[in-house]
């Protein structure tokens, strides 16, 4: 048996082995089958990490902050675990790195782990394999696992479908604050914060939030707002005494165990639709539809009816599978 055979991935990494829990976090995100093979016998590890979602337009600080909360939950004696999402490499489609070089100075820490993931052009900045990285993150045992996300504005939603609790971070000094607020992102906040506090308009920011907030449908959670200036750790402490409110919240309410069962459902969602779209691709290749694709080329059918055989063909293709 090789280093690299998922047999002896797995027992390394139920061993605390920091080289196999990278190995398999690379199948994972390349879509190996002997990722998702070794993700599903660590299934039943999972469940005990708390995910916490940190979006936000691009420059209000989301890496620095991230780096303050590391610093925070490490002080509180809790192993943190980081994806940054990056935007994808032009050439490669592997992530530039750029959060993970921003919190070098957590690289030494036994109890942080920093990895960054491509967005490989996925809508809503999240690779579909986030969510099985979020997944051995919290079989091996980490305590808090961090996602940060790339920061694309209003597409900037699916953090909410990964995470606990979702952190909004907003800035002032970027024009008209209400502008810059966008409604789909604000409506999975649990927790805004103000970074870059120290700015002028941050009064003003604050005060567009609330407002906004008392303007918005009523929810049982009311997101507070945090005021930070994180390359300072200003107020981070608080800002975790917030996560944990909210934490407290959706354990006493219920709401968690609601969130989980939908988060749950959507990510069977997201898996299955990926392997059908696999299946479609590979029945739309085969070369006996060729004269098919000649026909729609040359207006003698319709691409109506060409995905109709595709169709049934990829569903026939399944029940010969099964």
């Amino acid at each position: 048996m090789t280093a690299t055979a998922p047999r002896d991935l797995v027992e390394r990494f139920r061993a605390g082995d920091r080289a196999a829990l990278a190995r398999l976090i690379s199948f994972v995100e390349n879509g190996k089958a002997a990722g998702m093979r070794a993700m599903g016998d660590l299934y039943g590890s999972t469940g005990t990490a708390y995910v916490v979602g940190i979006t936000g337009p691009p420059g209000a600080g989301k890496s620095t902050l991230t780096n303050a909360l590391i610093r925070g939950y490490r002080a509180r004696g809790q192993t943190v675990a980081v994806v940054a999402v990056d935007p994808s490499s032009a050439l490669t489609g592997g992530a530039t790195l750029g959060d993970r070089i921003r919190m070098l100075d957590n690289f030494d820490d036994p109890g942080v782990y920093i990895r960054s993931m491509a967005t490989r052009g996925e809508m809503g900045g999240l690779s579909i394999g986030v969510g099985a990285v979020v997944h051995l993150l919290d079989a091996y045992g980490f305590d808090m696992i961090l996602i940060e996300t790339v920061g694309v504005g209003q597409d900037e939603v699916d953090v909410g479908e990964l995470a606990d609790t979702t952190l909004l971070i907003q800035v002032p000094g970027t024009g008209d604050s209400i502008q810059a607020i966008k409604a789909g992102v604000l409506e999975i906040a649990d927790v805004l914060v103000v970074n870059k506090a120290d700015l002028p308009g941050a009064n003003d920011m604050v005060r567009d939030l609330r407002m906004m907030l008392r303007l918005s449908e009523s929810r049982p959670w009311t997101p507070p707002i945090v005021e930070t200036v994180a390359s300072e750790h200003r107020n981070t402490d608080a800002l975790i005494d917030k996560l944990d409110q909210h934490r407290q919240f959706l354990e006493d309410s219920g709401e968690g165990r609601i969130r989980r069962a939908r988060r749950d459902r959507r990510e069977v969602v997201r898996l299955a639709r990926r392997q059908l779209t696999r299946e479609i691709e590979a029945v739309a290749s085969d070369a006996g539809l060729d004269d098919l694709f000649t026909s729609l080329a040359n207006r003698d059918a319709d691409p109506i009816t060409v995905a109709s055989v595709v169709a049934r063909r990829t569903v026939d293709r399944f029940r010969q599978d099964g």
